[in-house]
């Protein structure tokens, strides 16, 4: 007996069989059970993701012998016969093989007529953006006042081609491209129904070459089975697929998250053996760096099958959070500028360099993990240790060495010193200003924010404040950064209070002035208390 693709052998006979697309199903199957049918519908989406299948569904539903209704029987003669390709009533044309207005003008020539033995004509009309626009001119006096026992069913890859007077004509649903997870665990259910040996991690590589693609999804199963002779195996999928060994990318990260650049650069050079697509092995170096990211963000977070959970937490563990939205970004753009680099190799070579190269701790140094968070603003990953192109700038001279060490706490005055000793940008300086100096702990440094001014913080100025802090003290310091009221006064609220005790003493000695005091008794002066401002120092 001859052999059927999958794709035909499991095309999706009623709408319960079919993946995904549950907004246009819905709305299908309500107009079916009300009545509420319109004259003409248009299925727009990409390759593969089922508008033919959805349009021939429809079709059974509108002509089952049974009635009509969302669940056509599979039983009757008219069900048999569209599932065979053979019923005299579902008129189906292939749009870029009939373009010609002769050929659309002897189609609608029989619109007039009654069907054969079905409840409606219908006609599917798939690519109809392929024809051209003499044929959607004689196409459209049809479409807009069809027969009543006529329903067109138009399918396309691209609405934007079709006339707006066309459009405007029918009901227009769009198929969404299916994720990874819908398309794996339809090639799963596939296999198990065939009693077929498979790995998920392969099924998870062809789920993700499809594209967002079923029909793509299940022509890549098959010629993994002709592959691997009758089996799915993740070795024989990346073969076949022509990616890297997953241990490859997992070693890389794991060189990553230690900062070693010899061993790097020396898998980069054992991968030209291969002759990888370098733009694909990119990808699956960004997807590892995802789970990282989501590992993190949610610890228990499912994942997938791609990568064990084990390697995931522990890198998730070595790595910080900044140095994961750092690689991940430097993998997407190297991943865009492949082709521009002198060749592949190059491009990707350049792109592990540039995320040593601009990692906070610097290249070769192993990460300093975030620790825990405590409270509401609570510690921010370790700040970047100094290096050659970053000096450590000495400690200011009203705070030397030593006057805040450990457990220690620094007045206002000397908190105002360290400020104006380091450099800050200017929302960064913001949050410093409101903050007071609570203590200092080995490799920590504990402030509080003033309440009134939590809109100040955010992760990236506390970030940038422990690095400056780091950099001022010579050596790598956190920050542990408490929205709570503290004893001492932060700068903003000493510079606030000096303020105003000035502007109070520059009122008070306008109105000790003799000559105000004149004017006010002679001519009932009043002075403008808003107008006062306290002279500036010389």
């Amino acid at each position: 007996m001859a052999y059927t693709a999958l794709a035909r052998k499991w095309r999706p006979r009623n709408f319960a069989e079919m993946t995904g697309q549950e907004h246009v199903l819905r709305s299908l199957s309500n107009a079916l059970a009300s009545g509420r049918l319109h004259h003409a519908f248009l299925f727009a989406g990409t390759r593969g993701v089922g508008k033919t299948t959805v349009a021939r569904i429809l079709a059974k539903c509108l002509n089952c012998e049974r009635g009509m209704s969302a669940e056509p029987c599979q039983e009757c003669a008219s069900c048999r016969e569209i599932d065979a390709g053979r019923s005299i009533d579902l008129i189906e044309v292939d749009a870029a093989s009939r373009t010609k207005v002769d050929d659309t003008r002897e189609l609608l020539d029989n619109v007039q007529y009654a069907p054969t033995h079905s409840r409606y004509k219908v006609y599917l009309i798939d690519e109809v953006h392929m024809l051209t626009t003499h044929s959607f001119n004689a196409l459209l006096k049809t479409l807009e006042e069809p027969p009543p026992h006529v329903k067109f069913l138009l399918a396309t890859t691209d609405p934007q081609k079709l006339p707006v007077t066309v459009l405007s004509r029918c009901l227009q649903f769009n198929l969404k491209r299916l994720s990874v997870s819908l398309i794996a665990a339809r090639l799963r259910q596939i296999l198990e129904a065939e009693q077929l040996a498979y790995e998920p991690a392969a099924l998870q590589l062809l789920a993700l070459a499809a594209d967002g693609s079923m029909r793509d999804g299940l022509s890549l199963l098959d010629q993994l089975l002709a592959f691997g002779d009758g089996t799915a195996r993740e070795a024989e999928a990346r073969a076949m697929l022509g990616t890297v060994a997953r241990d490859h990318v997992e070693r890389i990260a794991s060189l990553l998250a230690a900062g070693q650049a010899a061993p790097l650069l020396a898998i980069a050079r054992e991968l030209e053996d291969f002759a990888p697509d370098y733009g694909q092995l990119l990808d699956q170096l960004a997807a590892l760096l995802e789970r990282i990211a989501l590992q993190q963000l949610v610890p228990d977070y499912a994942g997938d099958e791609l990568f064990s959970v084990a390697l995931v937490r522990d890198l998730s563990l070595r790595m910080p959070a900044e140095d994961v939205q750092l690689y991940y970004q430097t993998a997407i753009m190297g991943r865009r500028d492949l082709a521009l680099a002198p060749d592949p190799a190059t491009g990707f070579r350049m792109t592990l360099i540039r995320m040593l190269a601009f990692r906070p701790d610097g290249a070769g140094q192993a990460a300093v993990p975030a620790a825990p968070r405590t409270t509401a603003r609570a510690t921010a990953p370790a700040a970047a240790a100094p290096t050659a192109s970053a000096p450590v700038a000495p400690p200011a001279a009203a705070v030397p060495p030593g006057t805040a060490g450990a457990g220690q706490a620094l007045g206002t005055a000397e908190w105002n010193a360290v400020l104006a000793a380091i450099e800050l940008d200017g929302p960064t300086r913001m949050l410093a200003q409101n903050c007071s100096w609570v203590g200092r702990d080995p490799g920590l440094i504990r402030l509080a924010l003033d309440p009134r001014q939590a809109v100040a913080w955010t992760r990236g100025r506390e970030e940038k404040l422990a690095q400056a802090l780091s950099r001022h003290f010579g050596e790598p310091l956190r920050v542990d950064l408490e929205v709570a009221a503290a004893a001492a006064e932060t700068p903003a609220q000493a510079g606030e209070r000096a303020s105003q005790e000035a502007l109070a003493a520059a009122r008070a000695a306008l109105a000790a002035e003799p000559t105000v005091q004149a004017l006010q008794q002679r001519f009932g002066a009043t002075v403008n208390p808003d107008s006062v401002r306290p002279r500036k120092p010389a």
